[in-house]
């Protein structure tokens, strides 16, 4: 197994984000001066185990994280038949100050993947408001041979951008894949994979915040 930085228990908990690098990632408006809060409210799929995702809140208010621990998609020597695509569903009630709303305008996904030459791997992203439409799932394909670090971004434009309702809870869903194929590569005696997670919290996926004031 090629695998540098993976697996590790960390709790679902909202996190005090005091290491939280600041976000460079611009977005619409000015961010709300009090703290946000957001509370795990779901958690659901094979690539986040009850206790191996976290949640933490950038102390600017621009961003948040989820951390993965656990978050491993793989085919080929040692894997069972079902670790071939792993998903994550997060239900995230995001407590925003009064007088703001918010959406996502960008998402930064990051890991480590080994792929065999002929093996694929692919990560989807989707994130949308409870009793809103959803929005399209944006798909990341990579090709082997691919043994390195991997990073992938969706932005949002300023047009297409869904706010969550003023003055209305709504939990905000996030929903991610890992699927991995061994394709041409003899599974028998090779091992690809494609990981969203770390040990150390220094592998996290980023969710920029857009703010607009209510009316």
């Amino acid at each position: 197994m090629f695998r540098p930085v993976l697996t590790a228990g960390a709790a679902v908990a909202l996190m005090a984000a005091a290491s939280f690098a600041p976000s460079s990632a611009s977005s619409e408006g000015v961010p709300p001066p009090d703290r946000v809060v957001i509370d795990v409210v779901a958690v659901n799929g094979s690539g986040c185990p009850a206790g191996t995702a976290a949640v933490a809140v950038a102390p600017d208010n621009t961003a948040f994280t989820v951390t993965y621990s656990k978050y491993l998609a793989q085919v080929g020597v040692g894997a069972k038949p079902t670790d071939f695509r792993k998903n994550c569903q997060l239900g995230l009630n995001v407590h925003v100050p009064q007088g703001f709303t918010y959406a996502v305008a960008k998402a930064d996904y990051r890991g480590f993947a080994h792929l065999e030459s002929g093996a694929s791997g692919m990560e989807r992203a989707s994130y949308y408001f409870q009793g809103m439409s959803q929005t399209t799932s944006v798909s990341h394909r990579f090709t082997g041979p691919y043994s390195d670090d991997w990073e992938t971004t969706d932005v949002t434009g300023a047009a297409e951008l869904v706010y969550a309702p003023c003055g209305v809870s709504r939990i905000l869903n996030v929903n991610t894949e890992l699927r991995v194929g061994a394709g041409s590569s003899d599974p028998a005696s090779t091992t690809s994979f494609m990981a969203m997670d770390s040990t150390d919290g220094s592998v996290s996926t980023v969710y920029h915040f857009a703010w607009k004031e209510c009316p």
